[in-house]
C-alpha cells in the first residue's frame, strides 16, 4: 500500500477516480497518432491522518517537465498578474538592486523580467530546456535543473541565497514535498521571505474543479496542510491572501521560524477557521467530492449529444492540461469536437493526448463559425470571451464546463 508523501501514513481513501488517461501535457505529433499511447491511472487519494490530497508518483518529474508545453507568456491576464505581484513585492518589502530574487519554476521568464526591469538581481530555476531557452533570450539568468535539497546546498556553496524566493504553481508539481521545502529553508537568507502561490483545495472542492487534477500535479493543498508542511521544516507562514488565479488560489508569505522581526498576521488564523467551517478538517467532506464530478460528466455529455443531433458545431478554445483531464474523463473525442484553438504556437499543429483532437490557430474560428465555443481554460474565461466576442455576430455562444455546465 502506498504512503502519504508528507506524513508517511498509508493511503486508503480515494478522493476521486478519473480513470486511465495519458499525461495531460503529452501533446502528440501527427506521426504519433498511430502509436499506442502510454496511459496511467488518474486517482487522487486523501490521507486520513493529515488530509493531504495526492496522486501516486506514477511518472517522474524528469519525464513530465524536461520538455514542457506550457509557456506562461501566452496569457495576457497571467502577465498582468505577474506585473502586479512584482509591484506589490517591491513596495511591501522595499526591494532594490542590492537584493536577490530567486524564482523556482521560472518558466520563460514571464515574471522575473519585471524585477529585472527595476534593476533587481534575479535568478530563475527552470528544468525545462525549451522554456528556459526563451528566458535566457530575455537576459534572465536561468539554472536548468530541478530544485531540491541537493541543488539548494550546491547554491549555498556558491554563495547564492535569496532575499526573496518565489514559486507560482510549482508546489503541486513536487513529489518529494518535504525535501523541496527543506531546500527552500536552505537558500533563504535569515531575513528573507518566500512567497508561494498554488490552487486552493477549498476552491477545487467548492467549485468542482476536478479538471485541475492531472499527473503533473502530485498534491492538492488546503491551507492547514501547507502550514504543517512548512512548520515541519522550521518555516512559518506569516500572511496569506486568497487570490483569483486558477479558479481560486492562495498566496502564502513565509519566513524562517527563528525570524522574530516579522509578525504573524490574523489572516493565518482566519483562513484556518474558514477551512474548518467548510469541513476541510473532516475526512467525510473529501469522500463526498466524487459525486459532484459525476454530474458534470453527465451534463457535458448530454449537451454534446444534443448538439450533434441538431447538427451544430462545437470547437474548444484553449488546450490547457486541465482541458485534457476534462475531455478524457468525459470520453469526448474528435467525433464530437472537430478541433481546438490555442494562442500558443508551440501547441498549434499538435494533437491533444488521448482524444487526438487537432490544435489550430484561433484564426480558424472565423473560418468555421462554430455555434458553440467550449472554453477549456475556464479560469481565464473573461479574457477568452473578450478576445472572441466576434462569435456573437453569427449567434455563437460560450460553454463553460466548470463549476457546472453553463451556456452563455
Amino acid at each position: 500500500m502506498s504512503e502519504c508523501r508528507f506524513c508517511n501514513n498509508s493511503l486508503e481513501h480515494i478522493f476521486v477516480d478519473l480513470g486511465i488517461t495519458p499525461s495531460a501535457n503529452s501533446y502528440l505529433e501527427q506521426k504519433q497518432l498511430e502509436d499506442k499511447e502510454l496511459l496511467y491511472p488518474l486517482v487522487a487519494y486523501v490521507c486520513k491522518n493529515c488530509l493531504l490530497v495526492q496522486l501516486l508518483e506514477i511518472k517522474k518529474p524528469a519525464e513530465l517537465f524536461t520538455n514542457y508545453a506550457y509557456f506562461s507568456s501566452y496569457s495576457d491576464s497571467w502577465l498582468e498578474h505577474a506585473k502586479n505581484y512584482v509591484k506589490m513585492m517591491i513596495n511591501r518589502f522595499h526591494l532594490n538592486e542590492n537584493q536577490h530574487v530567486i524564482e523556482i519554476a521560472s518558466n520563460d521568464g514571464y515574471l522575473l523580467q519585471y524585477f529585472k526591469e527595476k534593476n533587481i538581481f534575479v535568478t530563475g530555476i527552470e528544468p525545462a530546456k525549451n522554456v528556459s531557452k526563451i528566458a535566457k533570450e530575455k537576459g534572465i539568468n536561468t539554472i536548468e535543473e530541478f530544485f531540491d535539497e541537493k541543488l539548494a546546498k550546491k547554491l549555498v556553496d556558491q554563495k547564492i541565497q535569496g532575499d526573496v524566493i518565489l514559486g507560482n504553481n510549482v508546489l503541486a508539481h513536487v513529489p518529494k514535498i518535504n525535501e523541496f521545502v527543506k531546500g527552500l529553508k536552505i537558500i533563504l537568507k535569515p531575513s528573507g521571505v518566500i512567497t508561494m502561490e498554488f490552487p486552493h483545495l477549498l476552491q477545487l472542492m467548492m467549485h468542482n474543479q476536478f479538471d485541475t487534477i492531472y499527473h503533473e500535479h502530485f498534491s492538492y493543498f488546503s491551507f492547514h496542510i501547507v502550514k504543517k508542511i512548512f512548520e515541519a521544516q522550521k518555516l512559518s507562514i506569516f500572511d496569506v491572501e486568497e487570490i483569483k488565479t486558477h479558479g481560486g488560489s492562495l498566496r502564502i508569505f513565509i519566513k524562517h521560524s527563528e525570524n522574530d522581526e516579522i509578525d504573524i498576521k490574523n489572516t493565518v488564523e482566519t483562513l484556518i477557521k474558514k477551512e474548518q467551517e467548510n469541513g476541510l478538517l473532516e475526512i467525510e467532506t473529501y469522500l463526498e467530492f466524487k459525486n459532484k464530478v459525476k454530474k458534470i460528466k453527465k451534463d457535458l455529455n448530454q449537451f454534446l449529444e444534443n448538439v450533434k443531433i441538431e447538427n451544430k458545431k462545437v470547437i474548444c478554445y484553449g488546450a490547457p492540461a486541465k482541458g485534457n483531464t476534462l475531455l478524457n474523463f468525459c470520453n469526448i473525442d474528435s467525433t464530437l469536437i472537430e478541433f481546438v484553438v490555442d494562442k500558443n504556437p508551440h501547441k498549434q499543429g499538435l494533437f491533444l493526448p488521448g482524444t487526438h483532437i487537432p490544435i489550430k490557430s484561433p484564426d480558424k474560428i472565423h473560418d468555421v463559425k462554430p455555434d458553440y465555443l467550449l472554453i477549456l481554460p475556464w479560469n481565464i474565461k473573461e479574457e477568452v470571451m473578450k478576445q472572441t466576442e466576434f462569435i456573437r455576430s453569427w449567434g455563437g455562444k460560450y460553454v463553460i464546463p466548470i463549476p457546472k455546465v453553463m451556456i452563455i
